[in-house]
């Protein structure tokens, strides 16, 4: 995940392979919730989309410190999923 960054071309391929990468642990994240419909509303919720650019942020901050974006992940999981609530009530 800690790649050299010299174009438009190469930021936006590091940008989607680390959005599939949060969007993977997010799907994963998701535990076997009863009632089964309030694991569909989270999963609805958390995996409709968007561009996730915080938890990016998270991980490419921990690699720019000279960690390992890896073991950030839950980190980055987890600021997504406090932000999706506040989207929510906000619409």
């Amino acid at each position: 995940m800690t790649e050299v960054i010299n174009s438009i071309s190469d930021f936006e391929k590091y940008l989607k392979n680390t959005k599939k990468v949060v969007e993977e642990a997010l799907d994963f994240s998701l535990g076997p919730e009863n009632p089964e419909i309030l694991r569909e509303s989270m999963r609805y919720s958390l995996l409709a989309g968007g561009k996730r650019i915080r938890p990016i942020l998270c991980l490419a901050s921990c690699s720019l410190a000279g960690g390992e974006p890896s073991l950030a992940i839950p980190t980055a999981v987890a600021i997504d999923m406090m932000i999706c609530p506040l989207w929510i009530m906000m619409t």
